[in-house]
C-alpha cells in the first residue's frame, strides 16, 4: 500500500492475465474458471477503490485529529495566563487590603478600598475568560479524541480490506472456493467497519 491507496500489483495479476489470454484447451474448466477469475478481479477492482477512499479518509482524520489537539494547547496556554493574571490581581488585592487595614487615615483608607473593589471586579471579569478558555481547550480536546476514534475505525477497515485483496490473490492462484468465500467475508467486514467510521460509530 502506499500513501494515496493500494497497489494490487501482484502474483495475481500474472495469474489473471494468463487466465484472461490463456488458452482454451478444455471448455467447461475454461468456463469454471473464467467465471471465478472474474468475480476476484470485479472484487478486486472494487475493494482496491473503497479501500483508497477509507485510507484518505483515515490520513485525513489523523491529520484533523492533530490540528484539534493543537487548537486545544493553545487554549490551554491562554487560560494559564489567564490565570496567572489573575493571581498577579489577587496579590495586588491582598497587599491593598493589607495597606488598608494598617493605615490610620480615613482618607487613606477609603482610597485602598477603591482599589480593592477595582481589583475584585477585575479578578471576576479574568476569571470568567479563563473558565471559558479552559472550557473551549475541553471541547477541542473532545474533538480530537473523536477524530482520533474515527481515524482508528478507517485504519481497522482499510486493513481488513487489505487483508481480503490478499485472499482474494491466493484465492486467484490456489483456485480455492473456501478462500474465494473468506475473502468476500472479510471485503464485507472491512465495508462494515467503514460504514462505523462514517457513522461516527
Amino acid at each position: 500500500m502506499s500513501s494515496g491507496g493500494f497497489h494490487v500489483h501482484g502474483p495475481h495479476d500474472h495469474a489473471l492475465e494468463h487466465a484472461t489470454h490463456g488458452g482454451h484447451h478444455d471448455a467447461s474448466h475454461d468456463e469454471a474458471g473464467g467465471s471465478m477469475t472474474n468475480q476476484i478481479a470485479m472484487f478486486t477492482a472494487i475493494i482496491a477503490t473503497v479501500g483508497a477512499i477509507f485510507a484518505y479518509m483515515g490520513g485525513a482524520t489523523q491529520a484533523n485529529a492533530g490540528l484539534y489537539k493543537n487548537d486545544a494547547a493553545i487554549k490551554k496556554t491562554e487560560a494559564s495566563n489567564q490565570w496567572n493574571y489573575f493571581q498577579s490581581k489577587s496579590t495586588k488585592q491582598s497587599l491593598a487590603e493589607v495597606s488598608r487595614d494598617l493605615t490610620p487615615r480615613e482618607e487613606e483608607k477609603a482610597k485602598y478600598q477603591a482599589k480593592i473593589d477595582r481589583y475584585e471586579k477585575e479578578k471576576n471579569e479574568i476569571k470568567a475568560a479563563a473558565e471559558k478558555l479552559e472550557q473551549e481547550a475541553t471541547e477541542w480536546d473532545k474533538k480530537s479524541d473523536a477524530q482520533m476514534h474515527q481515524h482508528h475505525r478507517w485504519a481497522q477497515a482499510t486493513t481488513a480490506l487489505q487483508v481480503a485483496i490478499a485472499l482474494a490473490a491466493i484465492a486467484l492462484l490456489t483456485k480455492k472456493k473456501w478462500l474465494e468465500y473468506g475473502m468476500f467475508g472479510v471485503g464485507a467486514i472491512g465495508v462494515a467497519v467503514g460504514g462505523l467510521a462514517a457513522l461516527h460509530i
